[in-house]
């Protein structure tokens, strides 16, 4: 029997599967991404993807390795490190943990809506979540220091906090229906503030920017704006459908006779809908745009332009990072 032949040491492992510049690329590189199951991995498991990864990439093929294993190892490392500092992550931060953890919270801001001391505890666990995701997930090598950390945190655990409860003393009036969109109003504003605070350092000395070989140009902060507006629009575009659909749903169906016999079965209902819901939008919403975001040189800042014109006065597009 002859050894299978061994695979040649070209493949980019460092870009996704699939091809980035097409949205169905994008979502089949997200499914892989935010796939549940891998949480369950074990340590060992994460270490010997990590391991096949950093051997090819250093040139050492194992005898026998398919193409289909070496990319299901560089997935897996990729759920569990950090793309730029390459230190294992939280597990509760990592992409894979999105659709339980969503799921969970969401139900219970879907669930739990109607009396104050709950809509406060539910948008505090959800911004709470959101901030160590943020942690995890941030891009670049920028660290963030724990007092930016703080701030952003309380300031976003505020904002969802006050536009819930304003929206929910303005809906008392108005139909049952609409007071179950609160939820939704509240993680929408919080996302717009959690996120640019949570990033400010990126807004303040701008991200790296490099050509499309990877060569750093230097820093942009008009790079860092779009990055970031980017992030807010695919973050609350993956809460949408969880928070609009399910409430129709449960609206519905709590007119039945059979919520009516078994209330307790709202909650759980209420997170399995969710739960149906987030495992379509969480990869198609991180698929809006390409995660290599780019941008002309012409809509970078003065000085930076003047800088990267000097290297390469050709030059028209500009790459980055956008982060999560």
């Amino acid at each position: 029997q002859k050894m299978p032949p061994s695979l040649p040491a070209t493949i980019n492992i460092r870009e996704p599967r699939w091809d980035q510049s097409t949205f169905q690329g994008r979502a089949k590189h997200f499914f892989m991404v935010t796939d549940p199951r891998n949480l369950l991995l074990s340590g060992a498991t994460l270490e010997e993807a990590r391991r096949v990864v950093e051997d090819y990439r250093a040139g050492r093929i194992p005898p026998g390795l398919t193409e289909d294993q070496l990319w299901k190892a560089k997935y897996i490392y990729d759920s569990a490190f950090h793309p730029d500092t390459g230190e294992k992550m939280l597990l509760v931060g990592r992409m894979s943990a999105q659709v339980p953890m969503n799921m969970t919270i969401t139900g219970c801001m879907l669930t739990f809506y109607r009396t104050t001391p709950a809509v406060l505890f539910w948008q505090w666990v959800n911004q709470s979540f959101n901030a160590v995701v943020n942690y995890t997930n941030r891009s670049g090598d920028a660290p963030i220091t724990p007092s930016q950390l703080g701030a952003a945190y309380v300031s976003a655990t505020t904002g969802a906090v006050v536009t819930a409860l304003g929206l929910k003393s303005l809906t008392k009036h108005l139909p049952a229906i609409i007071g179950r969109y609160v939820p939704f109003a509240a993680v929408a504003a919080a996302n717009c503030i959690n996120i640019p605070l949570m990033r400010q350092r990126e807004l303040k000395l701008g991200i790296p920017v490099t050509d499309e070989n990877g060569n750093r140009l230097g820093e942009s902060t008009a790079a860092a704006q779009k990055a970031i507006f980017q992030v807010v629009v695919s973050r609350i575009g993956m809460a949408a459908p969880a928070m609009a659909i399910p409430p129709v749903i449960m609206n519905a169906l709590e007119k039945r006779a059979f919520l009516k016999r078994y209330p307790y079965l709202n909650a759980p209902l209420q997170v399995g809908l969710v739960g149906f819901c987030l495992v379509f939008a969480t990869p198609l919403c991180c698929a809006l745009f390409p995660q290599k975001s780019s941008m002309l040189v012409s809509r970078l800042e003065p000085e930076v332009q003047a800088r990267i014109r000097e290297k390469d006065p050709q030059l028209e597009t500009v790459y980055f990072n956008k982060g999560l």
